[in-house]
């Protein structure tokens, strides 16, 4: 998988790709998904599910691993452990790199209140953090990828 960098991050989001989108997206090829498919799932969880709840970049690295070590049969709770763990393990090292795992704490504003959401504009965000945020979420992703 290529690296993600925070140049591809930044493009895809001046283009209107969404955090979600670029970490699912990203992710896509590596876990057999298509990539366009990837980023319609993803679509509807930037910016913390358009509620500045949970990081878009989180919910597309745990789309990734759930797609990836996921379970669905019934009873399979060995691989639902599995799973799980490379959840955590992701939560755990984003969290030691930003602070949080909530959009809005992580930004300092909320994007869904409007007067917020200016604030995020005005000091351009969306063109320098949350590029980086994302590339970090990818470069967590990929080493948890590796894993069996």
């Amino acid at each position: 998988m290529e690296k993600m960098t925070k140049e591809k991050a930044g493009a895809s989001f001046a283009a209107g790709i969404d955090c979600s989108q670029v970490v699912f997206g990203h992710a896509a090829e590596k876990i057999g998904i298509d990539p366009d498919d990837a980023k319609k799932i993803a679509s509807a969880f930037g910016g913390g599910m358009w509620a500045g709840q949970t990081c878009g970049c989180v919910t597309g690295a745990l789309m990734a691993i759930g797609y990836n070590f996921g379970h669905c049969k019934d009873g399979d709770v060995e691989t639902k452990d599995n799973m799980l763990k490379k959840k955590y393990a992701f939560e755990e090292a984003f969290k030691a790199k930003h602070g949080s795992l909530i959009c809005k704490e992580i930004l300092g504003y909320d994007l869904s209140v409007p007067e917020e959401m200016e604030k995020i504009m005005e000091e351009g965000l969306l063109s320098t953090l949350c590029p980086q945020i994302a590339c970090d979420a990818c470069e967590i992703l990929e080493q948890i990828l590796e894993e069996k």
